[in-house]
């Protein structure tokens, strides 16, 4: 079974309380052939929460020590994110996941392109911290 970002999945756990359902996504949720994770959740952060974008890089980095996750009101999440990372990546090993389909831009999950850390709406290239998690540990991350 595969994992992929519950937000997809049409629950409403993104940082607004909105969901950004996915039919296909939903679809195979409901079959059993993938699993909704939300990293974010699994990190104990509030619905809604304030925005967040990664600064001074991208997912890796801040695996790496090297980069932040910090909110638009200035607060430090990173330990929040690199958590649930970690809570995603271990469910992923436990259901035997090889591909994790994730919502695009988020510091969390995107994967190829993400929020600049300005909050100005504006990409840049990189991964979100539990996409860059998945990654480094064989999983073949989708955006979606």
């Amino acid at each position: 079974m595969d994992i992929a970002s519950a937000c997809l999945a049409g629950k409403k756990c993104r940082y607004d309380g909105e969901s950004r359902e996915d039919p296909k996504i939903k679809e195979m949720v409901e079959r059993g052939e993938v699993k909704a994770v939300c990293p974010e959740c699994m990190a104990r952060l509030p619905i809604p929460r304030c925005p967040s974008e990664i600064v001074g890089g991208d997912g890796g980095d801040v695996l790496l020590g090297s980069a932040m996750v910090l909110g638009r009101d200035g607060s430090d999440r990173t330990k929040e994110f690199i958590d649930g990372a970690r809570k995603t990546l271990a469910a992923a090993k436990k259901c035997g996941a090889r591909r994790a389909y994730m919502k695009a831009k988020s510091p969390s999950c995107g994967c190829g392109a993400i929020y600049d850390g300005t909050f100005s709406r504006t990409l840049k290239k990189g991964d979100g911290v539990t996409s860059a998690l998945l990654k480094k540990n064989g999983i073949d991350v989708t955006e979606v």
